[in-house]
């Protein structure tokens, strides 16, 4: 397997000038795709991914003296697609393959851009690098774990006909760890799969806010107040969820009457003093408890006794 590797490598060898024309188209389609994101959303152009602390479950490795290393996705350059040019993240083959990056911090995500390896030539139905590519998936996550946070991306739909490279993918996340991943664990594949996984990341960028709790254009708009942990959507400034008493797209609605809690979820009880009345806070009763309850959100029954003596005349 090791040397039919070494041979896919070996075998990508191009003219400088085929080269150099190849390049320059995919930088064509590249520039049309930032075009229209920019288009949809006139955010930070800031690569938040960009030199940041990356990994990946195992390295390819060659005596020729070539990097494979998972940071070579992330240092910004792409000018040649080859697995031996030397810019590309290159992993062994096996039945899974993980790449990740660590962004320094919880970050506002919009979108994520992802250039994979072309061998430099034209990307299409024909080009040996897209079967390796087909059926990736994109997480972004807290931990360190992709496990642990959310699926942005699978793909289950393209071809080798379809599968575009380099691929945009909204993921409107808030996240520390970007992480890209593929498997080949339960055949048969579809058609047009290779038979093993393998990461061949040219560059992996990721867009977004890098200060958490603003959006808009340039990332210069507050997040509404009350949402929740201080996030928002990063194009509309919507709301994820609302702290305490505030409800709405941007939590800017108090609690109705009778509610309380988060997203004002929660019914006051009707055993307060004054029924279905309580804090939009806590929850505990206005007014005290009806007869035969207690405690601070009047939920104890207990059982009032009532004694008499009674006297009898002789």
């Amino acid at each position: 397997m090791k040397h039919f590797r070494n041979n896919l490598l070996k075998g990508e060898s191009f003219t400088e000038e085929n080269q150099f024309l190849v390049f320059c188209a995919q930088r064509i389609i590249l520039l049309s795709l930032v075009i229209f994101v920019d288009h949809e959303w006139n955010g930070s152009v800031e690569n938040l991914a960009l030199h940041q602390p990356a990994w990946q479950s195992n390295t390819y490795w060659s005596n020729t003296g070539v990097s494979y290393t998972a940071d070579l996705a992330v240092d910004g350059r792409y000018t040649d697609l080859a697995l031996d040019g030397g810019q590309c993240a290159v992993s062994g083959w096996g039945q899974t393959a993980e790449w990740g990056v660590d962004l320094g911090g919880v970050r506002s995500i919009h979108h994520i851009v992802i250039q994979y390896a072309t061998g430099n030539r034209v990307w299409g139905e024909n080009n040996q690098r897209n079967s390796n590519f087909q059926g990736f998936s994109v997480y972004i996550s807290n931990t360190t774990n992709k496990e642990d946070g959310v699926l942005c991306f699978r793909d289950t739909n393209y071809t080798r006909a379809t599968i575009p490279n380099p691929v945009n993918i909204t993921c409107p996340y808030h996240g520390i760890y970007v992480f890209f991943y593929n498997n080949r664990t339960h055949s048969p594949y579809p058609e047009g799969y290779s038979r093993f996984a393998y990461i061949e990341l040219c560059e992996l960028e990721v867009y977004g806010c890098s200060s958490l709790g603003y959006y808009g254009e340039n990332c210069a708009l507050e997040c509404p107040r009350n949402c929740q942990n201080g996030y928002c959507d990063i194009v509309k400034g919507t709301c994820f969820g609302c702290t305490h008493r505030y409800i709405g797209p941007r939590c800017a609605k108090g609690c109705p009457e009778g509610f309380f809690g988060r997203n004002c979820s929660q019914d006051c009880s009707l055993t307060c003093g004054d029924p279905g009345r309580c804090d939009i806070m806590t929850g505990h009763c206005n007014g005290g408890c009806q007869v035969g309850w207690t405690g601070a959100m009047c939920e104890k029954g207990y059982h009032l006794t009532i004694h008499t003596n009674i006297k009898t005349r002789t």
